[in-house]
């Protein structure tokens, strides 16, 4: 990556950057780890206000399905303050060096939390959890009186 844009900028004028915080990691050990944007440290050292929202794979039907040691783990998503501006990520498990791609191309694209979470993921996979924290975020949007109908309906029904 570094080197295309060194290339690009070198032979064809360009003036690119890019930003440490789009630099994605993973380590291949069991568990997998893997992370993207910032860590909860920088933005506490830097004074950067954020929410976390985190859903464990013993909840995502894929782990599962796959067995108890895929149950272990989770995706953790950082967003600044209390949007859904996503500054950072962390991903412990099964597949989490592939998960990881869809987070940096939100951080790249200003693609927010609550955007990932209204994209039809296969089912069932690893990565139905980052919809999941999507839809954690999406929870904290509802007021106690659009929770009250929709217990109404629900009710209803």
């Amino acid at each position: 990556f570094m080197a295309r844009m060194a290339i690009r900028n070198a032979f064809f004028f360009g003036s690119g950057k890019f930003s440490q915080m789009l630099i994605p990691w993973a380590t291949f050990t069991s568990p997998e780890i893997a992370h993207v944007g910032l860590y909860e440290s920088d933005a506490k050292r830097k004074g950067i206000k954020y929410s976390l929202y985190t859903k464990q794979f013993d909840d995502v039907d894929r782990a599962i399905l796959d067995g108890e040691d895929s149950t272990k783990g989770f995706v953790k998503i950082m967003c600044k303050g209390s949007t859904d501006e996503i500054i950072g990520a962390t991903i412990v498990g099964d597949h989490a060096g592939d998960m990881i791609s869809e987070i940096s191309v939100a951080i790249q694209n200003k693609v927010k939390l609550g955007q990932i979470a209204n994209v039809i993921h296969p089912y069932p996979t690893q990565g139905e959890a980052i919809r999941q924290a999507g839809d954690l975020f999406n929870k904290t949007k509802l007021t106690p009186t659009v929770k009250k109908l929709l217990r109404g309906i629900i009710k209803l029904r």
